[in-house]
């Protein structure tokens, strides 16, 4: 079980997640728990149909739930529409100021005089931060992390351990940077000079909105000239790639290893699968869902699913369909020389007749 930094009654909880307490509004949880493992001083959930069978017997004292599974709910519970949601917003109490028990402005980091800090901040051991940054009231920079010149981070954001910040990025207030995540490198510009490659410099900035979460290992390139920009509530996994001058629309969510070339623009509400790639210079309309490992080559006008290429096939059967493939070319004009010649039959036989 996952405690809280203080215990909380139902009716705390309900106006937090703006649930209906069914059973006594006093009852104290610490914690939360599975339906499972939970005791009598911990509240539960139930999101999945498949754990209904474990709700009737938990020792749970509440049980977070919507109106579908309360007949089965042996004792209290919260019901509400989205109970998922109520559950992630519950367990955030889990979390709450453990990363603040550390000392404000560790010695052993590296700040620059310049830098405005606010008072509530956290800077933990390793940091190095440039001139002229600006951190927000209770944002928290855990160890290793580098910050370069001119940078702004907002309120209430937790940047994790060995983050890197080129100069001049902009974050929004709650934004989340898992570790190792790299934002405003260079974007991959080259111009070709008598048989060379030279540098085109990347002169424009990465803005990063409000209520954004990014995973692990992530790169999001400056732009070249205008800027790279995540707008509000976005949520990128680990290990994806974002090039430079690259839009993501507001609460678009991006899978793992998913990648976007250079200046295309993905809308609003999109779902984007895992390993899915996006060619430079396209659009992808709101509301759009690109499956897992599509390649996306052309622009996206209409909402709906897109998907390319072939689920898994035996190794055998997949040689034989390669086979069949290299000669679809040769197949399909074969085709239209038959429907051709079906065709002069047809006019041939209604002249006859």
């Amino acid at each position: 079980m996952h405690k809280f930094k203080k215990p909380k009654t139902l009716a705390e909880l309900a106006e937090i997640v703006e649930a209906e307490v069914k059973g006594d509004p006093k009852y104290i949880v610490d914690g939360v728990a599975t339906l499972k493992a939970a005791d009598s001083k911990s509240i539960s959930f139930l999101t999945n149909s498949l754990y209904r069978k474990y709700l009737l017997h938990t020792k749970a004292g509440a049980v977070i739930l919507s109106k579908d599974f309360l007949p089965d709910c042996p004792g209290n519970a919260l019901l509400t529409e989205n109970p998922h949601a109520a559950y992630a917003k519950i367990a955030s109490l889990c979390l709450a100021d453990q990363a603040r028990a550390a000392q404000r402005l560790a010695a052993s980091s590296i700040i620059a005089e310049s830098a405005e800090i606010a008072d509530t901040a956290v800077i933990k051991d390793n940091v190095v931060i440039g001139e002229n940054v600006k951190i927000g009231a209770d944002t928290v920079i855990e160890a290793g992390t580098v910050i370069a010149d001119n940078v702004v981070i907002g309120e209430n954001c937790h940047i994790y351990p060995n983050v890197t910040l080129y100069h001049s990025v902009v974050l929004g207030n709650r934004v989340i940077v898992h570790a190792s995540t790299v934002i405003g490198s260079d974007g991959f510009g080259f111009a070709h000079d008598n048989g060379s490659w030279i540098n085109v410099p990347q002169l424009g900035r990465v803005r990063i909105a409000d209520d954004v979460d990014i995973g692990a290992h992530t790169t999001i390139d400056r732009g070249a000239i205008e800027d790279t920009v995540i707008e509000q509530g976005v949520k990128i996994d680990n290990q994806v790639q974002i090039g430079h001058n690259v839009i993501i629309g507001a609460h678009t969510v991006i899978a793992g290893c998913a990648a976007f070339s250079g200046s295309c623009k993905i809308g609003r509400y999109c779902l984007i699968g895992g390993g899915a790639t996006f060619a430079g210079h396209i659009t992808v309309c709101d509301s759009a869902q690109i499956a897992g490992m599509t390649t996306v080559t052309r622009s996206i006008d209409n909402p709906g699913t897109y998907s390319s290429g072939t689920g898994m096939l035996p190794a055998s059967q997949w040689r034989k369909s390669v086979v069949h493939f290299r000669k679809l070319d040769k197949l399909v004009k074969r085709v239209k020389t038959l429907e051709r010649g079906r065709g002069k039959k047809d006019q041939t036989s209604e002249k006859k007749s």
